[in-house]
């Protein structure tokens, strides 16, 4: 009975689960010095960024072009990039780190790369929980105006980063230089993303080739949620979740052809 229980496909998925849960609670211990308040951290650490990017941004005295508060402004920018940031590069450093426990026959690649993408979507949104509570007692309204398209846009920027997360993961796990060279990446992405600046106010040619970042459309999805008719001429929801969906399973993909190689 005890065997049947255990080759049922409920019982994979309990024992699945298991494993993920257990992966999760490692990388939360263990992602900050091995303290046991490694969740509070977890949250602590991309609130503190997002806070400080937005009280330096807020107070170099520019003007929001859209709305009355440059805060708001800044902030449907930088929330959805980070949620992207903090995906990819967090999932990007899981094999390497976690390396060893490919030794135990129920722990998988892909266990370590979805355990650590399930901590990442549980931290963004209680950072979003709190960054709201805080708009709420300045006295400034963070709620959007459509709220469904808010949260899709946030999903597709931490899809994306899942995406170009597990991509960057089988790359780090072979050449472990890679992460910084990805991390300085990020300085680009961040220039270009459309955070400190309208993309519809720049020349048609550059906004023609910024509309080829999947990381800007995230930051025109959000904002476009806050704004009426917000990134109508270079908005295209349909060509970001193109780059998520593809990017996951090219990393899929690349992770199954180099499995073996991993394991060794």
């Amino acid at each position: 009975m005890q065997d049947d229980y255990l080759i049922s496909p409920y019982g994979m998925l309990k024992a699945q689960w298991r494993v993920l849960v257990a992966l999760m609670l490692r990388d939360l211990k263990t992602r900050f010095f091995g303290t046991e308040w490694g969740f509070l951290l977890a949250i602590g650490w991309p609130l503190s960024h997002i806070l400080i990017l937005l009280v330096i941004n807020s107070q170099l005295g520019r003007a929001a072009p859209y709305g009355d508060s440059a805060a708001l402004w800044f902030a449907t920018g930088i929330i959805p990039f980070m949620a992207f940031n903090y995906m990819s590069r967090f999932i990007m450093m899981g094999i390497l780190l976690n390396k060893p426990l490919l030794l135990f026959p129920t722990v998988k690649i892909t266990d370590i790369l979805f355990a650590r993408a399930i901590v990442e979507v549980l931290s963004a949104g209680l950072v979003i929980l709190i960054v709201l509570v805080i708009f709420w007692a300045l006295g400034i309204d963070f709620m959007p105006i459509d709220i469904v398209q808010a949260s899709f846009a946030l999903l597709a920027m931490m899809l994306l980063g899942l995406g170009f997360g597990v991509i960057n993961a089988i790359i780090a796990a072979a050449l472990p230089f890679w992460m910084t060279g990805y991390a300085l990446c990020m300085i680009v992405f961040w220039m270009s993303s459309g955070i400190l600046f309208v993309p519809e106010a720049l020349p048609a040619f550059a906004r023609e080739w910024l509309a080829y970042l999947p990381y800007l459309q995230g930051v025109e999805w959000m904002r476009s949620a806050y704004y009426e008719g917000y990134g109508a001429s270079i908005l295209d929801k349909t060509y970001l979740l193109s780059w998520g969906v593809a990017t996951l399973f090219t990393g899929l993909a690349l992770e199954r052809l180099v499995r073996g190689r991993m394991l060794q």
